[in-house]
């Protein structure tokens, strides 16, 4: 069992609103004053999504958390988008659940002030089906369901048009929408927010999934997917991100350097085998 904290949507939205009511801050509360040294005594908050993100945390609390004069809590969060306003209004210090191309979107959708402390991992992106054994089986008249958030909806497109499904508009990129296909080959698209999507599947012919939410549904994306994301090269590395001028939170770096430790690759490879690929990195926000 993990030793962790879940938090349903519902529950952590009521927390993040009493916290907004008593946490505008005064100018004699540190805890609204970005950058304010954190009492590296305390235990340090991460939101994180269940797996791997979580699971990644746990094995770094029970295993090198102690060692490295580090308390750390694990808040766990089924939705993408209340660890970002958790992490915004200090109810948490930090989260782990997103890549940079969607933490930049939120940034900019929702006023918020989050950067990344370093890369850990990839999850790659796969496109999944109950009903064919190949991408040969994906024909005309098929419908495909997609994540609807922006940055991941233009990722899966890109997926598809990569291994030659539908045919995108030239220089689209990774904001691709369903409106930038100028070809769709036929094929239908549902659109759904990203957690339920591996509930579609046995409602639709194919789906793309995010690699924590496939891991998350008993399905294995290296065995299972039709066809996944190539790792080289790839910008949606997931990372540790804080509110900005927490950075340099000693909590915070300690759990980085924890995080990118030879013990955390060995547990990557060998519990997600090849599912869920190690991606070391310091930010570059």
């Amino acid at each position: 069992m993990r030793n962790t904290s879940k938090y349903t949507a519902a529950a952590a939205a009521t927390a993040a609103l009493a916290f907004g009511l008593t946490a505008c801050g005064t100018d004699s509360d540190p805890a609204s004053k970005s950058g304010t040294a954190a009492d590296s005594s305390k235990a340090l908050v991460v939101a994180a999504s269940p797996t791997p993100h979580a699971d990644i945390l746990g094995f770094v609390k029970k295993n090198l958390a102690e060692k490295a004069g580090l308390k750390l809590e694990v808040k766990e969060f089924t939705d993408y988008v209340l660890p970002n306003t958790a992490t915004e209004t200090g109810q948490v210090d930090a989260n782990f659940f997103q890549h940079q191309p969607y933490l930049d979107d939120f940034n900019q959708k929702n006023d918020t002030h989050l950067v990344s402390v370093g890369t850990v991992h990839l999850e790659p992106l796969g496109l999944y089906s109950k009903k064919v054994k190949g991408l040969d089986g994906i024909k005309s008249g098929q419908t495909i369901a997609v994540p609807n958030d922006t940055t991941n909806e233009g990722r899966a497109l890109q997926l598809l048009a990569e291994n030659g499904l539908i045919t995108l508009k030239d220089g689209v990129g990774t904001s691709a929408k369903l409106s930038d296909i100028t070809d769709k080959k036929g094929l239908k698209f549902k659109e759904l927010e990203a957690a339920t999507v591996p509930r579609a599947l046995n409602d639709v012919d194919a789906a793309v999934i995010n690699g924590n939410y496939a891991i998350e549904a008993k399905l294995k994306p290296a065995k299972d997917a039709l066809v996944l994301e190539k790792a080289d090269g790839n910008p949606y590395a997931n990372i540790i991100a804080v509110k900005k001028g927490n950075e340099k939170d000693a909590r915070v770096q300690k759990l980085v350097k924890l995080l990118h430790s030879d013990e955390v690759k060995k547990f990557i490879e060998d519990t997600y085998q090849g599912s869920v690929i190690p991606a070391f990195g310091d930010t570059k926000s």
